[in-house]
C-alpha cells in the first residue's frame, strides 16, 4: 500500500520547472483536458518526473489532487493552497496561468542575476590557473603542485559557502536569520520577504479565500522566524476585529506607510487584492533594481580583485623579472 507520504521532503522544483509546469496545465485546462489525461500527458524535466510518478500513483489511489500534488513535491503548500481555491470557485485554469507567469518572471530574474555573474567567475578560475604558471615554468612548483594550487582556493570557496548555507539553515525559523545582519543585502532580504508575504496574501485573496484563511497561508512564504513572529500578529488582530489597514500598523518591520496607504485605499475601493498587488509589484520593481546593480557592479570588484592579484602572482613569482641567483 501506498503511504501518503511516499517521499521524504523535498526542495521546490526550479522556477523553470514550476512555470513550465503551470503553463502545461493552463493550456490543457483550457483545451478541455479531464485532468487525469493532462497529468498523464505532462512531459517535465527528469529531475520531476519521480515526483509526477509519485503524484499519478497518488491520485489513483483516491487522493485528492492539490493533496497529491503538494505530498509528491510537485506543488509547494502556498501553489497548493490556490489551486484548492480555484478547484473549489470552478475552473483553475486561471490560477495554473497566474502561477505560470509568476514563475516564469521568478525565472528569467534568476537566470539574469545567473548570467552576470559568469564572467567574473570564469575570469577569476582563468586567473587560478594563470596565477602560479610562472613558477610550474621556472620548475619550482610541480604538476601535482600546480593542480593543488588550482583546486585548493575552489574548494576553500566552495566550504565557506556550504558552511554559511548550513549555518543560515540551522538559524532559520528558530529567529532573526544571519541574512538580516548581511552588509548592503540585509535589507533587501527583509524587503523581499515582505514582498513575498504581501504577494501570497493577495494571490489567496484573489483566489477567494478569507483574510483570516489567507494569512496563515502567506506566512508560509516568510522565510526569516523573526518576521514571521511579527507578522503573525497581523492575525491576531485580524480575530479581534481590526482591519488590515489598522492590523499592519506597528508591526516593526513595516517601516513603508505606502502598504498601509495602498491597503486602505483597496479596502475602501473594494480591490484590496488589486492594491496588494500593485504595492508587491512596486517593491519587486525596486528590489530587482538593486540587484541589477549589485549584478553590476560585483563584476567589477571581482574584475579588480582578480587582476591586482594576477599582478602580484606574475611579480613574486618571477614570471616577469628574472631570478638571480644568491652568490652573484
Amino acid at each position: 500500500m501506498l503511504s501518503l507520504n511516499p517521499l521524504p521532503p523535498h526542495k521546490p522544483l526550479s522556477f523553470r520547472t514550476r512555470a513550465d509546469l503551470y503553463a502545461q496545465l493552463a493550456q490543457m485546462e483550457i483545451s478541455g483536458l479531464p485532468f487525469d489525461r493532462a497529468i498523464a500527458m505532462l512531459g517535465l524535466p527528469s529531475a520531476a518526473q519521480a515526483r509526477l510518478l509519485v503524484m499519478r500513483q497518488l491520485l489513483k489511489k483516491g487522493v485528492e489532487l492539490t493533496l497529491a500534488g503538494e505530498k509528491s513535491g510537485l506543488f509547494t503548500k502556498l501553489d497548493s493552497r490556490l489551486i484548492r481555491v480555484a478547484l473549489q470557485a470552478g475552473s483553475p485554469g486561471n490560477m495554473y496561468r497566474r502561477l505560470a507567469d509568476y514563475y516564469t518572471d521568478r525565472a528569467i530574474q534568476l537566470a539574469t542575476m545567473k548570467s552576470r555573474l559568469m564572467l567574473p567567475a570564469f575570469m577569476f578560475v582563468g586567473a587560478l590557473c594563470i596565477q602560479p604558471l610562472p613558477a610550474l615554468a621556472g620548475g619550482s612548483l610541480s604538476v601535482v603542485g600546480y593542480g593543488w594550487h588550482i583546486v585548493k582556493p575552489v574548494l576553500l570557496i566552495a566550504a565557506a559557502i556550504a558552511g554559511f548555507r548550513f549555518w543560515v539553515g540551522r538559524d532559520k525559523g528558530s529567529g532573526q536569520s544571519l541574512y538580516q545582519s548581511m552588509p548592503l543585502y540585509g535589507p533587501i532580504f527583509v524587503r523581499r520577504n515582505l514582498r513575498d508575504f504581501f504577494e501570497s496574501l493577495a494571490l489567496m485573496l484573489e483566489a477567494g479565500l478569507s483574510m483570516l484563511e489567507a494569512l496563515p497561508a502567506a506566512l508560509d512564504a516568510v522565510q526569516d522566524g523573526d518576521m514571521r513572529r511579527q507578522l503573525s500578529k497581523i492575525h491576531e488582530r485580524i480575530e479581534q476585529g481590526a482591519p488590515l489597514s489598522v492590523a499592519l500598523r506597528g508591526i516593526g518591520y513595516i517601516k513603508d506607510d505606502r502598504v498601509i496607504d495602498f491597503v486602505q485605499t483597496g479596502e475602501n475601493s473594494g480591490t484590496l487584492p488589486a492594491m496588494l498587488m500593485r504595492h508587491a509589484q512596486i517593491e519587486t520593481d525596486a528590489i530587482n533594481s538593486f540587484l541589477e546593480q549589485l549584478a553590476l557592479w560585483v563584476p567589477r570588484v571581482v574584475y579588480g580583485a582578480v587582476v591586482v592579484w594576477m599582478a602580484y602572482g606574475l611579480l613574486t613569482g618571477g614570471g616577469l623579472l628574472p631570478n638571480v641567483p644568491k652568490d652573484i
